[in-house]
């Protein structure tokens, strides 16, 4: 039988560092991984996770809701919109998003937290280069 999984939001079982004005928090609850952002102003993806995932642009699936603050998301394909307070939205891979104004995004991630900010280990240089035989 399932047994309930209670845990603070506060008690989270990994901590990420933006590179600058913020972090994002990880929660485990047995298959479901929960994330948390605190976004500060100044705070954009291209300049805070970027470097830390490499890509050039968020390719994290977000089902997110917003507690706080306000989020400004760009598309790879231009389309553009805001979310605040009370919103809850499905945002696809392909995106940089920004905080608006002077006060920090509060956010729930019920999707893509497990590979969120999360700096990718360096490939062993056997993996990186193939060998090649002779």
């Amino acid at each position: 039988m399932a047994r309930a999984i209670i845990k603070k939001v506060s008690d989270s079982d990994e901590h990420r560092p933006f590179v600058a004005h913020g972090s994002a928090d990880v929660l485990k609850l047995g298959e479901l991984t929960i994330g948390r952002g605190v976004f500060e102003p100044g705070w954009q993806w291209s300049k805070d996770v970027k470097p830390l995932a490499g890509t050039d642009f968020c390719e994290v699936i977000h089902t997110t809701c917003i507690l706080s603050g306000q989020l400004h998301v760009k598309m790879r394909d231009g389309q553009e919109f805001d979310l605040g307070p009370g919103d809850v939205a499905f945002i696809p891979p392909g995106h940089d998003a920004w905080v608006v104004g002077k006060e920090p995004c509060r956010a729930v991630d019920f999707t893509g937290a497990e590979d969120y900010a999360r700096v990718e280990a360096p490939k062993k240089k056997e993996e990186a280069e193939p060998s090649v035989l002779q």
